[in-house]
């Protein structure tokens, strides 16, 4: 069987690893000499605009309005950078994956009856209560 060399996106949506712009750079920060030596940290950028990773253009479109182009993703928080790499993979991942959702419609509903008593029984209880605070008249 052949290995699948794209990141799961969904069941639609498979991004080619060769569309991935990678580059490496020292992270910087405390670490010593292995940070000052060591291209540790990822910067992964992805266009989705030339991708051939969406099935339909509605995904395209999608994920363009929300994320724009081109999608960039930086990670130091390893000393690896192999882990940096999976890291930025994973969030670069989670990012379409989120654009991607559809956002249910909200649908109005109708306070219940138990809400609606609940909410005179609380203005009568503030009503009374600032009442009380009042300085007493004459007729008192």
């Amino acid at each position: 069987m052949e290995e699948d060399d794209r990141l799961f996106v969904t069941d639609a949506v498979r991004i080619p690893r060769f569309e991935l712009n990678e580059s490496f750079s020292a992270s910087g920060g405390p670490g010593g000499q292995h940070a000052n030596k060591a291209a540790t940290r990822v910067e992964l950028t992805f266009d989705p605009a030339t991708s051939s990773a969406f099935r339909y253009e509605t995904q395209r479109a999608r994920v363009l309005e929300r994320l724009g182009t081109p999608i960039r993703v930086v990670v130091d928080d390893e000393r690896s950078q192999i882990r940096n790499r999976t890291i930025a993979e994973e969030r670069l991942v989670a990012k379409v994956r989120g654009s991607l959702r559809v956002q249910a419609t909200r649908r109005a509903t109708k306070p219940s009856r138990g809400a609606k008593r609940r909410r005179l029984e609380s203005k009568a209880q503030r009503s009374e209560l600032k009442r009380q605070r009042m300085r007493p008249g004459i007729d008192d």
